[in-house]
């Protein structure tokens, strides 16, 4: 499965829903937090678990993102949306370790009490000065832990900080989050852009997501699904490069060599890494 984009879907929306398999995200995220007003988690819950059972998007890894680990509503959401069958439990405000620790045990709890015997994976959001500063703990707690996003807009809040569509702001946030995922071994996703209408920065901004070496982005609007999704997409010259090396790589260890060099260049291992990197990417 890609993991280019991640889209926001609003739980109380029943079209929205509806759709989630057309909008050309790689993973839809129904939204019980954020989205949802407090008088509508309930009805929003028995919608998406519906959407989950009866709606099952296809082609598509689907995400519920439900409510944080202090609010009330938190293990009825765990329980529905695991009992309804989704792939992934995001979970927003991870602070800790102890935190996600609490997350894998409840994922484990609500399988057992439906008896689903599918995996269930979990996402974490780190959207606070201190989920920041654990983030490598936090990255590093659960085997359970599929990848983390980073919640610019919580964050900068917290922070004092103003948003702006250059980012400069969250560039620390941003690499530091995305160091901690890549010593854990799990997705780097990083934060929605948020200014709906500007398509030329987002076009910047999911580029730069790419040059810094994130996974996937997640997205606010349907409208930024394909610019995105062509933003983490190879250009055919690399792809090309990308398969010379692979092919060079291999012929260089059948013929017993330890390196090997293409068009004056001695491809080594961060060499076979980076070609790696483009052709999953390219999903070629």
């Amino acid at each position: 499965m890609r993991n280019r984009t991640f889209l926001f879907m609003p739980g109380n929306n029943p079209g929205m829903l509806a759709s989630a398999q057309c909008l050309g995200a790689d993973v839809v995220i129904f939204d019980l937090e954020d989205a949802v007003a407090q008088t509508e988690k309930d009805a929003a819950r028995i919608l998406v678990s519906h959407a989950l059972t009866e709606l099952r998007p296809q082609g598509v890894g689907v995400t519920v993102r439900i409510n944080g680990l202090d609010t009330p509503y938190w293990q009825a959401d765990m329980e529905a949306v695991v009992a309804a069958g989704t792939d992934f439990v995001m979970v927003p405000k991870i602070e800790s370790a102890d935190q996600m620790l609490q997350v894998t045990t409840g994922i484990e709890s609500a399988r057992q009490k439906c008896g689903s015997t599918a995996t269930v994976k979990a996402l974490a959001i780190i959207e606070t000065p201190l989920g920041l500063e654990n983030a490598h703990a936090i990255a590093s707690a659960s085997k359970i832990l599929h990848g983390i996003l980073l919640g610019a807009e919580d964050f900068t809040a917290s922070m004092g900080a103003q948003r702006t569509a250059d980012g400069a702001e969250i560039a620390y946030a941003r690499s530091r989050l995305l160091t901690a995922c890549k010593a854990a071994g799990v997705l780097a996703i990083d934060t929605p852009f948020p200014f709906v209408a500007d398509l030329e920065r987002l076009e910047k901004d999911a580029a730069f997501a790419v040059q810094l070496g994130f996974d996937g982005k997640a997205v606010i609007s349907p409208h930024h699904v394909h610019r995105v999704n062509q933003a983490f997409m190879p250009a055919p010259e690399k792809v090309n490069w990308a398969q010379r090396v692979m092919a060079a790589a291999r012929k260089a260890s059948e013929e017993g060599k330890g390196a090997v060099s293409l068009d004056g260049m001695m491809i080594d291992l961060p060499i076979i890494k980076r070609a790696e990197r483009i052709l999953l990417l390219a999903d070629a």
